[in-house]
């Protein structure tokens, strides 16, 4: 009789449990559902303005100008790549065989063993991210794929896309919405230059 009881009670306790386990788990998906709508869209662009700012995308894919404490983003072209009509200076074979990384003076541009790389234009301009989806930049920036599409090319140096594998999709949101926000800047980078080239 003791041990039917203790049976008993047991399943009475442990189905209490399961109960009450997945009503939490589903108390949590709703709140953070409805936390996520909740959310004004203008706050979701200063995250991604924070995220920009503090992931360091500025050091590259700003130009940039010597100010009395040194480089100074060029606020008129913030995020907006190598500029264009900026000519491309010959880098030192015998250094790059050496295995060293170079870079232009404002970091928008680099040379190493994958030959010349550019800092991409960011900006909402049709000759930056203006016809990207969310999914394409989402793609780029964790999976590596240039202009965030499948059969393409990988990401040159010195973008370091590996490190934002984990990224959550909030932050890379929130990131897309800043960028998609700033003032568009027409500036068509040039094409990588493949080692063979320099």
């Amino acid at each position: 009789m003791k041990r039917i009881n203790f049976t008993v009670w047991a399943l009475i306790v442990t189905s209490f449990a399961i109960f009450y386990n997945a009503s939490c788990s589903n108390v949590k998906q709703d709140s953070s559902e409805e936390h996520s709508k909740l959310i004004k869209p203008e706050d979701i662009v200063k995250r991604g303005n924070y995220l920009v700012t503090t992931m360091g995308c500025h050091d590259c894919h700003s130009p940039k100008k010597m100010g009395a404490n040194g480089p100074e983003i060029i606020p008129e072209l913030m995020l907006s790549g190598f500029p264009s009509d900026r000519p491309i200076a010959k880098f030192t074979e015998p250094m790059i065989k050496q295995g060293f990384a170079v870079f232009y003076p404002d970091l928008t541009a680099s040379a190493g063993p994958w030959g010349v790389s550019f800092s991409a234009n960011l900006t909402p301009d049709e000759t930056g991210l203006g016809n990207w989806t969310e999914e394409q930049f989402k793609k780029a920036i964790t999976e590596g794929k240039y202009k965030g599409m499948d059969g393409e090319r990988m990401l040159l140096p010195p973008m370091p896309w590996n490190n934002l594998t984990q990224m959550t999709d909030e932050d890379i949101h929130a990131i897309f919405m800043y960028l998609k926000s700033i003032k568009p800047v027409k500036n068509l980078v040039p094409a990588p230059i493949s080692p063979d080239k320099m």
